[in-house]
């Protein structure tokens, strides 16, 4: 029997990796600081912002809401979208705690000779 070899990983793990391919594109990391510098923001209002078409931010989007970054509300015709600030503060501690990890004092430091 196979299984996806991301069952191996963590959840905390997993989601790291999935928010970091997100934010991989220059697009996505925009959109996530347009909606930050706003309380509430129209799709159409976020093509306006950005050098890309309504359907490439629309695809975006997508993307974003999928993984519960952000997320979108139908108003009439438009799609109101706002920041899952509860799931972004959470990636956050999830990252300064990876990061704190892989920085941390090791016998490999940059100063010395490792020994491996």
């Amino acid at each position: 029997m196979t299984h996806a070899k991301t069952a191996a990983f963590t959840t905390e793990q997993q989601q790291l990796a999935r928010v970091a391919k997100a934010l991989a594109h220059p697009a996505r990391v925009a959109i996530i600081q347009l909606l930050a510098s706003k309380t509430t923001c129209i799709s159409g209002d976020i093509a306006a912002e950005l050098p890309l078409s309504r359907t490439t931010v629309t695809q975006h989007l997508q993307e974003l809401k999928a993984l519960d970054m952000i997320r979108g509300e139908i108003d009439g015709l438009t799609v109101c979208y706002c920041l899952n600030t509860t799931l972004l503060r959470q990636v956050q501690q999830q990252f300064m705690t990876f990061f704190q990890e892989a920085t941390a004092p090791s016998p490999c430091a940059p100063d010395t000779a490792c020994a491996c």
